[in-house]
């Protein structure tokens, strides 16, 4: 008999009604490009319009709210690839908290800048998402700091868990559900979720090449550490914590496949959400419709969920992707 998930239908649904009214419910369209493709429907959950620019505002809200009023006076803390740490800024900010937020040299400038205006604290430490943890680390064990983690994290799960309910609640026929993966939180929740409504429907994670920590964890059969590399596909960065309490049991669990991409596919998927469906994404936001243009998702069989899951890309790097860059973080930019 398998071990009990760490978040629960009911947790995610508790959190649905705890971030009522601060988050957005997101769009779920029709791709007729992508239908044409695959010969199924396919629906493109429009969950980078979110009110921060990606998905990372559902977990970060319903956190902050669970915790108590004297924790929030402390403050919060988190290590960030970028969309979390604007996330957190935002949720703290606006339930009178403020937020510190850790990031390696690998954030592009835009998203730091975006964490700043929104009254965060930001320390940029080491070249990895585990060395800005080490830091988060010291200022919880100096300061008081109260830890919001990126994705290890029950409330931070089921926050992003309440996006499965909207697909199931948009899409009742779903069968498939692509989603971006790195450490694995909107992964782990929504699998969670479409699961406790559609037992048979298959969830599946997305992520780059490029150091693809759980997809490498879950083939250990334990945490594992990969070497943090630029990618277009940069929010699905650094490890999953060789300390992982929540996530990686999820995704080992409940995914039913893990895609690896490509730069190249990665840019392939950015171009199409532009120039076919007027979306601006960045590239981990792009991830699903890139899987499906490389043709890697097999056995379709119904209804297809593509998480769209953040829109916060350097414009400048996005035009060079709609440009016709294939690799632009590679010296000379195409390959």
């Amino acid at each position: 008999m398998s071990a009990p998930l760490p978040v629960t239908i009911e947790d995610i649904e508790a959190a649905a009604r705890r971030i009522s009214g601060r988050v957005l419910t997101t769009p779920l369209v029709s791709s007729a490009s992508l239908g044409r493709l695959c010969g199924v429907p396919v629906g493109l959950k429009l969950e980078h319009l979110q009110t921060t620019g990606s998905f990372k505002l559902r977990g970060a809200t319903n956190a902050v709210l669970s915790l108590s009023a004297e924790e929030r006076s402390r403050g919060v803390i988190a290590a960030s690839t970028g969309n979390h740490g604007r996330a957190l800024a935002y949720a703290a900010k606006a339930e009178g908290s403020v937020a510190t937020i850790c990031m390696s040299r690998l954030v592009p400038e835009n998203k730091v800048s975006e964490i700043r205006r929104l009254g965060a604290h930001v320390r940029i430490v080491g070249k990895s998402q585990d060395e800005a943890q080490q830091e988060v680390d010291r200022l919880v064990s100096e300061e008081g700091l109260v830890m919001v983690p990126p994705f290890d994290h029950p409330a931070v799960v089921a926050g992003q868990g309440t996006l499965g309910l909207e697909i199931v609640e948009q899409m009742p026929d779903v069968a498939t559900v692509l989603v971006p993966l790195s450490g694995g939180g909107l992964a782990a929740g929504v699998a969670a979720a479409v699961k406790a409504r559609r037992p048979k429907a298959r969830v599946i994670g997305l992520t780059m090449e490029r150091g693809a920590a759980m997809k490498a964890s879950v083939q250990a059969g334990r945490p594992v550490q990969v070497e943090e590399e630029p990618s277009l596909a940069d929010s699905l960065g650094g490890g999953i914590g060789l300390d992982n309490q929540v996530t990686f049991a999820m995704c080992r669990d409940l995914l039913d496949d893990v895609v690896l991409l490509s730069e190249e596919e990665i840019a392939a998927g950015m171009r199409h959400a532009y120039s076919e469906e007027r979306e601006i994404v960045e590239g981990a936001g792009a991830v699903g419709i890139a899987a499906l243009l490389a043709g890697k998702i097999k056995n379709i069989g119904g209804p297809i969920a593509v998480i769209l899951s953040g829109r916060n890309v350097d414009m400048g790097l996005h035009l060079r992707v709609m440009n016709g860059e294939t690799d632009p973080l590679r010296e000379g930019g195409r390959t």
